[in-house]
């Protein structure tokens, strides 16, 4: 082996490897069959933390369960992402000079696949980068033309049952995109704005209705206005009309229990046809439903001409000042509102009135509700199926259709009357509906918005509608690993799809993780300059390069200076190369079920560490085993920690297959790393070289430690491998070897099974005895500051029989590892000279001072110490002790200062004791 650990040196041609063998694909066999399906990213898109700690998650339990035997398929593939994609492609025109409309859609619609060919696969690659053992020969993506058929015959199937129709509703309308988009597509933003107060005049009269708006360019298509049935101030107005400022219609005053008698003046505007509250209540009242906006929101000729062709927020204008000056303005308050913004163009949505295809939810909801109640669906952790049942209980038809070019056009043709005809092509609705051949039809413009195709991709990505093997083998899938924010996405909607298709659910279990934030629990975003890109922490990035990549394409620039200043100060030196095995050890060892996990970059050098302790422990074993005699004939010649080691190992591997079972991956990891650092590296490797290197083993004994070291190093390589499978498999091929374990790689190798039979009481007494004899010789020397290869006299007082035969039987071990000059046991009535005081049992270990420190060099170097933590803790007080500190600083700054004041406390205390056994020295 090379003497450092170099990740980069071993992981491409590891992966490389393994692809071309085939490792990934599902090995036929009588055991169970166990299947993920990776949630499709966006053929846009690049691996970001979320990806990266999701995909963590599905290989290890992927490759954990390969390893168990079972036919284990992961299944990948991408997501046309509809909007997303036609905006790529867009922008690329608009570089050009062009649009869309100058291509006309066949050539557009081509112009997007030649993208999707040359630019769509990035983050499969990345995916590599990240170790993923997804079976890469059935790679699938949303419009392959497999998973399209299937998608046509899901919507005419549902419209053919009546849960699909079309119908004239409210949406929420993209005026960028030209589009409708789901409730779960808006962006619900906090920002400042007006409260503008107008005057309605009443009919036939001087009296007046005051009304409040924060959209005052809509009151042009103002239907009515509402007072509550209650409200005694407006009772006897309720039926009578006012004139419509502007425009001069009569409009009714109404009463309804939507309207606040608290909010404003208790008289509220409506407008049924920009306004989703207001859209149900002229459905109760029969009110007429003006469009006011065009596809631009431009005003249109519903509108006063004066008003016609503006821009919304320019009619805006025009609306109050002209209202202003005919008297009508009675005042404008400034007012904190909810603004809904598009997900993917950030642009200010408007509610629209628009012909639109959508699903009837209702009737699939039920039974996926029962699915779920019935624990045919667990969620881990259990508490997301509240979210769902909340979601799913009051679900409202899905508007699936989207004014796009690129996706699944929706398979509706129409006649010159406006008759539509659901069929899966045209010559199948010209058949189906007895067309004659001279009627002309054109296919409806729309596409199907992406989570449609998404719902079926448990089912569609194994063939369905043909019946395959793998359909048969795969389906329903074991788990579904994804975050909390798609549940309503994604999850809910393939429960419904699943059932209402293959009468099954599409999982067995949904495993929900959390979200990956910062250090300080922010959420990652460009804006922020927080974002950590998963590469740059696998091949280390420079300084510049991370600061241009963090200030690139930021849409505020007056953030650019700033977080450029944080993004120096945070990384002086860029970010060092940390390789896979490290990232991916980090995000399993903060995969706590549920929450959101902190990203610090201290967390993943520390596991980095853990890389090179693994690698280096591996070049001890293989310096001492290689060319020798590594049998055991015998069990007797089993040292005390050979059995240990054993013992441990036994019980480590069933507490990882428990972890396993409850998705704990923070279990497993935390598990396999005290083992492997604490037990077999810090304690056994130490032990091993007594036998190894001392002179009072047998050659049996030699040979059976030898054994131990290479038995031990091959179980921890399968136990890690889940988690980290370059660095385990480097090692697994060359100690595979050494005891004869035959197979190609370690990811085809057996997962360790539980050994019960291996569990030793007796040595794990004997070990743990000698280990807490050696702990307590090192925290004297650690407390006294005595160098740790300075020899120490030792004595034992009140030393049992059984203290004194395990000290005989573990003497070289105790004089190697405690670096101990002399070991005398004292009657019980012998006087102990002036010794630092270390407890096993009832035993007292002594360590006498006389001759070992210098007295008052001690008592300085002490009190220097005392002194700088005094003043550590004096300015902590001052910090805490501010009120406007403790008011302003984010929570988790002041958490992180009370935190900093209880350790200083702790060490105080420390060091004062110290201080007093130096001083009560003779």
């Amino acid at each position: 082996m090379e003497k450092t650990y170099q990740p980069a040196e071993i992981e491409k041609q590891w992966y490389e490897h393994w692809e071309a063998r085939g490792f990934f694909a599902p090995r036929r066999s009588e055991s169970d069959p166990y299947c993920i399906m990776i949630p499709p990213p966006n053929v846009t898109g690049t691996l970001h933390m979320g990806h990266a700690f999701q995909d963590t998650i599905m290989d290890a339990l992927i490759r954990y369960r390969r390893m168990l035997g079972d036919e284990t398929l992961w299944q990948p593939g991408t997501d046309h992402a509809g909007i997303a994609t036609q905006m790529v492609v867009e922008r690329q025109l608009n570089s050009e000079g062009k649009t869309r409309h100058d291509l006309g859609r066949e050539k557009f619609v081509e112009r997007v696949w030649q993208w999707k060919e040359s630019s769509g696969g990035e983050i499969s690659q990345q995916l590599r980068r990240m170790g993923a053992s997804v079976d890469w020969a059935r790679e699938r993506f949303t419009m392959d033309e497999g998973l399209s058929a299937a998608v046509i015959k899901v919507f005419v199937s549902l419209y053919e049952d009546g849960l699909i129709y079309r119908g004239k509703r409210l949406v929420n309308w993209d005026p960028v995109l030209h589009t409708a988009l789901s409730d779960l597509e808006v962006l619900p933003t906090e920002e400042s704005g007006k409260l503008w107060h107008f005057r309605y005049p009443l009919e036939g009269g001087d009296a007046h209705l005051t009304v409040a708006t924060t959209r005052p360019e809509t009151m042009l298509g103002d239907s009515a206005v509402a007072v509550h049935p209650e409200d005694e101030r407006y009772a006897d107005l309720v039926g009578r009309y006012v004139l419509l400022p502007l425009v001069g219609r009569r409009i009714p005053v109404i009463a309804d229990e939507y309207v606040d008698q608290e909010f404003g003046t208790g008289c509220v505007k409506i407008t049924p046809a920009h306004d989703f509250n207001d859209y149900e209540i002229g459905k109760r009242h029969n009110l007429e439903i003006l469009n006011v906006l065009d596809r631009d929101a431009r005003m249109n000729d519903n509108v006063p001409e004066p008003y016609r062709g503006l821009d919304r927020f320019e009619a805006r204008s025009r609306v109050v000042a002209d209202l202003e000056a005919l008297g009508l303005l009675e005042k404008v308050a400034d007012h904190a509102l909810t603004v809904p913004r598009g997900d993917r163009s950030g642009e200010v949505l408007e509610p629209y009135l628009t012909d639109q295809w959508y699903v009837r939810t209702e009737p699939l909801a039920k039974p996926a509700i029962e699915a779920v109640e019935s624990g045919r669906i667990k969620f881990v952790p259990a508490n997301w199926s509240n979210t769902y049942f909340e979601w799913m209980h009051n679900i409202q038809d899905w508007c699936i259709s989207r004014q796009l070019w690129w996706g699944h056009r929706i398979p509706a043709w129409y006649d010159d009357s406006g008759n539509i005809y659901v069929a899966e092509d045209e010559a199948g609705a010209r058949k189906k509906y007895a067309l004659p051949d001279d009627l002309k039809l054109r296919q409806d413009d729309d596409v199907l918005d992406t989570w449609f195709s998404s719902a079926l991709w448990p089912f569609s990505t194994l063939g369905w509608p043909e019946q395959t093997r793998e359909l048969k083998r795969f389906y329903p899938t074991s788990v579904l690993v994804t975050g909390f924010d798609i549940i309503f996405f994604w999850v809910a909607r393939m429960i419904m799809m699943g059932l209402r298709f293959m009468d099954d659910v599409p999982f067995r279990e949904v495993y929900i993780h959390g979200l990956v934030r910062d250090a300080d629990g922010q959420k990652m975003s460009k804006s922020k300059g927080n974002i950590l890109d998963p590469i740059d922490l696998i091949d280390g990035i420079e300084l510049e390069s991370l600061v241009k990549k963090r200030t690139a394409g930021l849409m505020q620039s007056h953030m650019r200076g700033p977080i450029e200043k944080a993004t120096r100060r945070q990384y002086p030196d860029g970010i060092p190369a940390h390789g896979t095995d490290a990232l991916r050890f980090t995000f399993a060892a903060l995969a706590t079920t549920g929450r959101d996990i902190r990203f610090d970059l201290g967390r993943i050098q520390g596991y980095r560490d853990f890389c090179n302790k693994l690698w280096n422990a591996a070049r001890f074993v293989f310096m001492n085993t290689e060319d020798k005699d590594c049998r055991v004939i015998d069990g007797a010649d089993m040292a005390d920690a050979d059995r240990w080691i054993l013992s441990r190992l036994a019980s480590v591997t069933a507490s990882v297959h428990e972890h396993f079972s409850n998705y704990r991956l923070d279990l497993v990891a935390q598990t396999l790393y005290d083992f492997t650092w604490h037990e077999f590296c810090d304690w056994y490797l130490e032990l091993a070289k007594a036998v190894l290197q001392g002179d009072d083993a047998s050659a049996q004994q030699q040979s059976a430690t030898r054994h131990t070291l290479l038995n031990v190093l091959e179980h921890i390589l399968r136990l890690l491998h889940p988690l980290m499978p370059f660095i385990t498999e480097e090692i697994w091929q060359k100690a595979a070897p050494l005891i004869d374990v035959g197979g190609e790689s370690v990811m085809l190798a057996p997962y360790p099974r539980t050994d019960r039979e291996a569990e030793d009481s007796d040595a794990e007494a004997e070990m743990r005895w000698l280990m807490d004899f050696i702990l307590g010789i090192r925290r004297i020397r650690g407390e006294m500051d005595i160098a740790p290869g300075r020899s120490l006299p030792v004595l034992l007082q009140h030393a049992s029989e059984e203290d004194r035969a395990r000290a005989e039987r573990h003497r070289a071990a105790i004089d190697q590892l405690g670096r101990i000059a002399s070991l005398e046991i004292l009657a019980n009535d012998a006087q102990a000279p002036q010794s630092a005081t270390a407890l096993l049992g009832g035993m007292k270990i002594l360590v006498p001072m006389a001759g070992l420190i210098d007295k008052e060099a001690e008592e300085a170097r002490l009190g220097r110490q005392l002194n700088k933590i005094i003043t550590e803790i004096e300015r902590a007080q001052a910090k805490l002790n501010n009120e406007a500190f403790v008011r302003n600083a984010p929570q988790e700054v002041v958490n992180q200062e009370r935190r900093r004041l209880s350790e200083f406390e702790r060490t105080q205390e420390g060091l004062n004791e110290q201080l007093a056994r130096i001083r009560a020295m003779n």
